[in-house]
Parts: structure tokens; C-alpha cells; sequence
């Protein structure tokens, strides 16, 4: 599989881990699904989608991928309304006076207590891999609450996560917009049709562009008029297409022809030879970009990782 977003971070301390300790450490909070009353569940399932894998952990070239399955009861606020609106009507009826706030609120949790058992139950994945060589752990989401989330668990598997934002020397919006503006991104580096563009002014407004010729004179006057570049479609030595933002985080990440091409070579109609060949493709080309990436920007800021 391929990762469509990523939010990364980086070590500040060497992952001591391979596979079978790491696997070892978060099997104590294998994923159980939603008991008839929990509203939720939190837990690690095997990457590969095989309930039945007998690890946690999917290794490739010293690449670590795991995977976070989050489970939750689905109760409509409509369907509950309505069982509460009848609930109160009843005690109000039976009684003569009305029902208070405090024990409106008591009687939304009762209902919603009896509701659970029945509610529709909703699952999500997030994926994640670990680089202990390059010092980066890699979530594909753009979420940063499902990566908190993520991280929070593993946190509490290892006892500690020594992990930080991934941040630079430079600002991006800064550097993203001198390209725009001057000379253009660094070698290798293609700028693609989209782009966001905001004013600096605390109501400033925002210019979105979309399969847009970047370089056209209506950008480049937004330019002079002082907005900064906040989000950036571009291509990597047309091997990754990806859109950064001012965070860095980086989005619609897509893997070109060259790349597929390379994982194709690998023939099988096996879904965990494919799989496993797909990982291994990808880790080994985003082990090439991320440090590209750290130095599009003047490096990994340090003083983060202290």
C-alpha cells in the first residue's frame, strides 16, 4: 500500500526497537471491538488487513509499519433527541411539572446508555511506520488528532515516544513564497497548478488556486500585495506529486510512474507479496525525499529535537 498523506515526526533519541520487540510491546493493546456498552474501542490490528497475521508489525528494510483501528458507535443526535423528547413527555405527564436541565442531562446519558447495544459501528485505520535509521516515525493521515492519537497510544506501549514535530530552519510559508515570487523551488522540484495563498493581516482573505498557471501576472500581483504562499502542489524528480502546507504537512501525496513501475516488477497476485512490495518501494523513495525535504527549508530545526 501507499500513503496518501503524511505527518511526520522525528526522533530525538535513537528507536532501540526491531520488529519482534516492538510487536511485543503493543500486543498488550491488541484492538478488541466496542463492547455492547463502550462507545468506543482503541487498539493495534496487523497492517496487512489479515486478522489472523502473527505480527503487529510489518518489517521491510528495517522499515517498521504499524496500524491503529479505531472503533466507534455511531448513536444520530436526531435518534436521540427523539427518544428523549418521548422520555421527558412521559415524566412530565405522570407527574405534573416539568423536567430540569440537570435531569434532562441524566436522562440523555440513560438514553444513550440503552441506545449503545443497537447503535452502528464505525471503523477507521491509521498507518504508521517507524525509521529507526533515519530517526523519522511517518503517519499517513493529514489529521493531526488522529496522529495524536496514534502516538498517544504507542506512547503508552513503550513507556516513552521521544518523538517531535517535524519542523525546519526556515519558515515554509517564507520559502514557498520566494519561490513563487522569484526564482523558482530548488532543482528536481516542479511547481505543479495549485496553490493557497493568504494574507499576513489578521482578517487578510485568501486566494485559492486551482489547475492555475502559477506564474501568471494575477499571482504574482497577489504576491506584491503581500500574501504569503501557505499551500503548494509540486513534484519531486517526477517520482512523488505531493501539496505542502505551512505546517508541513503534506497532502494529495501521490507515487508517479516511475515509482509504480518499480514496485510492478515485483509479479504476484498475492495481496501480501503486493503489499509487502508496495512498503518496501515506498519507504525507500520517502527515505530519499524527507531529507530533500528537511533541506528545501535550511534543514531540520535542531533545536526541536533537543
Amino acid at each position: 500500500m501507499f500513503f496518501k498523506n503524511l505527518l511526520l515526526f522525528l526522533f530525538t533519541e535513537p528507536f532501540p526497537l526491531d520488529a519482534t520487540d516492538l510487536d511485543g510491546r503493543i500486543r498488550q493493546r491488541r484492538f478488541q471491538g466496542c463492547g455492547s456498552l463502550e462507545p468506543a474501542s482503541l487498539g493495534w490490528v496487523p497492517p496487512t488487513g489479515k486478522s489472523d497475521a502473527a505480527s503487529l508489525v510489518h518489517a521491510a528494510n528495517g522499515f517498521l509499519m504499524i496500524c491503529l483501528r479505531r472503533e466507534e458507535k455511531i448513536l444520530p443526535a436526531g435518534v436521540v433527541n427523539e427518544v428523549l423528547a418521548d422520555r421527558i413527555e412521559e415524566i412530565e405527564s405522570r407527574r405534573g411539572t416539568p423536567v430540569r436541565r440537570k435531569e434532562k442531562d441524566a436522562l440523555r446519558d440513560e438514553v444513550m446508555q440503552d441506545l449503545l447495544p443497537r447503535a452502528f459501528v464505525h471503523s477507521k485505520r491509521t498507518y504508521a511506520y517507524i525509521d529507526p535509521k533515519g530517526g523519522w516515525l511517518v503517519v499517513d493521515s493529514a489529521s493531526a488528532k488522529k496522529a495524536d492519537e496514534l502516538t498517544s497510544l504507542l506512547r503508552q506501549c513503550l513507556g516513552s515516544l521521544p518523538v517531535v514535530p517535524f519542523a525546519t530552519k526556515y519558515m515554509p510559508s517564507t520559502i514557498m513564497t520566494h519561490w513563487l515570487a522569484e526564482d523558482g523551488p530548488p532543482a528536481g522540484v516542479v511547481l505543479d497548478t495549485d496553490a493557497e495563498l493568504r494574507s499576513p493581516e489578521e482578517d487578510g482573505g485568501t486566494v485559492r488556486c486551482r489547475k492555475h498557471d502559477l506564474g501568471a501576472p494575477e499571482i504574482q500581483n497577489h504576491l506584491e500585495a503581500g500574501k504569503e504562499v501557505i499551500k503548494l502542489a509540486l513534484t519531486y524528480r517526477d517520482r512523488i506529486g505531493f501539496v505542502l502546507d505551512e505546517a508541513l504537512t503534506i497532502k494529495r501525496l501521490r507515487f508517479l510512474d516511475l515509482v509504480q513501475e518499480k514496485a510492478e516488477e515485483v509479479d504476484t497476485d498475492d495481496a501480501e507479496e503486493r503489499f509487502d512490495a508496495d512498503f518496501a518501494v515506498m519507504t525507500l523513495e520517502l527515505a530519499e525525499f524527507l531529507p530533500a525535504l528537511a533541506g528545501m527549508f535550511g534543514g531540520v530545526n535542531v533545536e526541536r529535537r533537543k
